[in-house]
Formats: C-alpha cells, sequence, structure tokens
C-alpha cells in the first residue's frame, strides 16, 4: 500500500498465506484484519475497496493487516467456497493479533467471510470494530452479528450495486436490526466514492473512539 508495507508469509492450514501489514504513525490502537473480493473473479488483497478500507483504519491509528485467502497470489492451497477463507482469516487473526482490540472487515465475498469470523470470535474476545462493505449476501449464508456488536458493526451498500443487488443485503439485516449505510448511485466497488467511502469508514471508527 505504501513503501513501508511489511510483506510477511505466514503458515495456514494449507499452506503459505500472504500477508502485508502497515503501521500507523503513532502506538496502535489495535489490529485490523481485511478480507478481500471473491478469489475467482481477480479479488486480492490489493483491491481499491480493501487498500481504501486499510487506509481508513491506519488513520485512525489501527495496525492494518490484509491477506491473501489460499490459492492467491503467493498464498498456497486452492479456493474452497468460504469454509477454508474463513479458516484463513482466523489463522491471521491468531498469528499477527493473538491479544489486544481486534477489527474485522471485509469486501465483497470478504465482507461474507468477514462476518463468519466476527461471528466465530464474539465469544472468545471482544471485538472493537466489524466493518462490512459490498456485503455477498446473495449468494452466500451471511453470519448473523450478536445485538451487541451492533453499535460498533458498519455495513456499506452501494444503492447501485449491480452485483450483490441492494434487496440481498436488507433481506441479511432486516431480520438482526443491523443498519445499512446505503451510498446513494454506488456501485459494487465504488467507482469515484472510494474518497467518501473511507470518510464513511474514518468517521464510524473516530465514533467509536470517542
Amino acid at each position: 500500500m505504501n513503501s513501508q508495507t511489511e510483506k510477511l508469509s505466514l503458515q495456514g492450514a494449507a499452506g503459505a498465506i500472504e500477508v502485508q501489514r502497515d503501521q500507523p504513525a503513532d502506538t496502535p490502537r489495535g489490529t485490523a484484519v481485511i478480507a478481500h473480493p471473491h478469489p475467482l473473479f481477480g479479488g486480492t488483497m490489493d483491491n481499491k475497496v480493501v487498500q481504501t478500507l486499510a487506509r481508513a483504519f491506519v488513520a485512525c491509528g489501527w495496525t492494518t493487516v490484509r491477506f491473501n485467502f489460499r490459492g492467491v497470489g503467493a498464498s498456497e492451497g486452492v479456493h474452497d467456497e468460504g469454509r477454508g477463507e474463513l479458516e484463513d482469516m482466523l489463522h491471521v487473526v491468531g498469528q499477527l493479533a493473538s491479544d489486544g482490540p481486534l477489527a474485522i472487515a471485509g469486501f465483497s465475498f470478504g465482507a461474507f467471510v468477514a462476518s463468519g469470523a466476527a461471528h466465530t470470535l464474539w465469544s472468545e474476545r471482544e471485538l472493537q470494530q466489524v466493518v462490512l462493505v459490498g456485503t455477498a449476501a446473495a449468494r452466500n449464508t451471511v453470519a448473523t452479528l450478536p445485538v451487541e456488536a451492533h453499535e460498533r458493526t458498519l455495513v456499506v451498500h452501494g444503492e447501485a450495486d449491480d452485483t450483490v443487488a441492494l434487496s440481498a443485503v436488507m433481506d441479511w439485516a432486516r431480520p438482526q436490526s443491523l443498519p445499512v449505510t446505503v451510498v446513494p448511485g454506488g456501485g459494487h466497488f465504488f467507482h469515484g466514492q472510494l474518497p467518501l467511502l473511507k470518510s464513511l469508514v474514518v468517521r464510524h471508527l473516530r465514533a467509536g473512539t470517542a
């Protein structure tokens, strides 16, 4: 993401996991682990939305960890329809964010995986923040979030998303009474609206530390 980005390789269940870590200027508030979009459709940790999320977290004082799911880039293994990818994310959390404040985030397929990580980890440790963008709720069973997590959760979706219909996300969020922030005219990849997306995430993160 920048010249100070640290490149790492971790050992996961399917082999090596390629990781990039960025540090804030001051003492970190905690660690944010961010998941990328669908591997079979070109999704990687270098996706522009994922990098926008990382920049927002770093700007708010978080150490930020992005990683490639199995079978992407230098990460070993093959795509596993979300099951193995959740395992990858939990491995990254366990190795790079095993203690201290934790945030979980993801974009598209990565938001689906991140929801599973948040659901799994909630009973084990406190999650400070959950950020889900363009959540892939149309073809995946996105995990529900505990009521206690709602105030710490930001769900953002584009009004004009033609990859994941807004209605699918609302159908997931409605039974939970989980608020969804809708970007007017926004598409799945937020073309031309990434600065707005970043500002929404920054505002949410700063409100959570006020």
